[in-house]
Parts: structure tokens; C-alpha cells; sequence
């Protein structure tokens, strides 16, 4: 597989932990001029460091909560008065919200919708003027088994599902506006997942059979191969099934 990312400016949500994080590892690893946002930035600043010692760059760490709409637009609006270069946003960043929809109380629901919907649709309308003066331009869109028709709640709450099927629309409805524009929308679909880093070396590099679960490692290959394909090739979307029988979905 070719590099994909080898000295694209990339930002990554939801980077404190997890999937994010992995993501802003490899990504940094392969070249790639990463920025990190999150929540916590005691996770940011950790990561970064983390980075460093391995690359020898430490990535930019943007604290920010997607629920707070006025941070996020402000943050936008930033970066494009100091004209910002930026060819790959990865749309990370989500609030988890488990249980049955009575035992969540009005603020839970809305800063969960606010936070997957409202906060990632509007950092990307902030951020797209940069991401069409790229030369290459990406938005990957994490989005989750939870966004698809069908499939089993196992845990998820129903605020957080439907803020899930409202990414899916965002990410279909923007995927149709930017056509032919030359910025490529891709929705990656993937289930619960075993959370591994790369900073674990061999976790990471640990062999996995039919019986493993689908883990962090995988769904950044999948990222990677996406953003490898030749620039009139793109992804509607790509879901993740684990072959293990030992599943549930998110």
C-alpha cells in the first residue's frame, strides 16, 4: 500500500483516547503533520508527548468539546483567518450515551446529539474552505454499526443511535453537495472494537484469529486504504463486519 498521508496536514477528533489516538500514532508515524482535538487535555497533551518521543514531533493539541457550539465555530473561524493548510479532516469525535432513554436526564440527550450531529456538521462547514485549497483533499467520517438500519441496541442508547443516523445523513447529504468538487466524503462503519495502541507494540503487532474481535488496528487500515485510492476512486461507505461469533454490535 502506498502512503496516503506522508505530509498531509490531518485533524483528527476524538483523539484523547482510543480510535483517535491510534489514528494520530500511525498517522504521525507515516509523516503525516497531525493535530489532535479532544475533550480532556491532559489525553492530548499525554499523546503528544508520546509522539514526540517516537517521531520526534510532537503533534498541535486543540482542546475542544464538540457539544460547545460556540467553541467549535470560534475555533473554525480561527484557523481560516490564519489561513491554516489542512488536506484530511478525520470526523473522530463522539459523546457515548448507554442505557434506556428514561434514565437519561434532558442534558445528556442534547449534548449527545449536539456533540455527534451538530458539532461535527458545523466544524466541517468551518473547516471546509481549507480542505478545498488542498490539492488532495479528505473528510473521513467515523461513524458507527449504530448509524446503520437494523441493527441490535446492545447498550447504546437511543440518543446516541440517533445522533449516529443523523451523521449518516450529514455524511450521505455532504457526500452529494461536494461531488465533483474534488474534496472525497468517505463514512467508515465499523463495530464495537477492541481498543489496542500502537504504542503497545505488541498488542499492535499481536497475530489475531476468526475468534478476534475487530480492533483499532484494522479500522486504521481501512482509513489508510481508502485515502490510498487514486483520486477518482472514492468510498460511500465502508462497514466492518467481525467474524467472530462472540459479537455485539455498537
Amino acid at each position: 500500500m502506498s502512503n496516503p498521508v506522508s505530509g498531509k496536514h490531518v485533524f483528527i477528533t476524538g483523539a484523547g483516547r482510543g480510535l483517535g489516538a491510534a489514528m494520530a500514532v500511525v498517522f504521525s508515524d507515516l509523516g503525516a503533520k497531525v493535530t489532535i482535538s479532544g475533550r480532556t487535555p491532559e489525553n492530548l497533551y499525554s499523546l503528544a508527548e508520546s509522539i514526540r518521543l517516537r517521531t520526534g514531533t510532537a503533534p498541535e493539541t486543540i482542546p475542544m468539546d464538540l457539544a460547545d457550539i460556540s467553541q467549535v465555530t470560534l475555533f473554525a473561524k480561527k484557523w481560516r483567518d490564519e489561513k491554516r493548510p489542512l488536506d484530511i479532516l478525520v470526523n473522530n469525535g463522539a459523546t457515548w450515551l448507554s442505557g434506556p432513554m428514561d434514565s437519561h436526564d434532558a442534558l445528556s440527550i442534547a449534548q449527545t446529539i449536539t456533540a455527534n450531529v451538530t458539532g461535527t456538521l458545523l466544524l466541517t462547514r468551518g473547516l471546509l474552505p481549507l480542505l478545498k485549497a488542498s490539492k488532495e483533499p479528505d473528510i473521513i467520517n467515523m461513524i458507527s454499526t449504530s448509524g446503520m438500519h437494523n441493527v441490535a441496541l446492545q447498550g447504546a442508547s437511543v440518543a446516541y443511535v440517533a445522533s449516529k443516523h443523523g451523521q449518516a445523513g450529514f455524511n450521505d447529504a455532504l457526500r452529494q453537495e461536494l461531488r465533483g468538487t474534488g474534496v472525497r466524503i468517505t463514512a467508515i462503519y465499523p463495530p464495537n472494537i477492541l481498543d489496542i495502541s500502537p504504542l503497545n507494540k505488541p498488542d499492535w503487532e499481536e497475530e489475531r484469529g476468526l475468534e478476534s474481535w475487530i480492533t483499532n488496528k484494522d479500522v486504521v487500515g481501512t482509513i489508510l486504504g481508502s485515502l490510498s485510492r487514486p483520486r477518482h476512486v472514492s468510498f460511500m461507505s465502508v462497514m466492518l463486519e467481525t467474524q467472530t461469533s462472540n459479537f455485539h454490535a455498537n
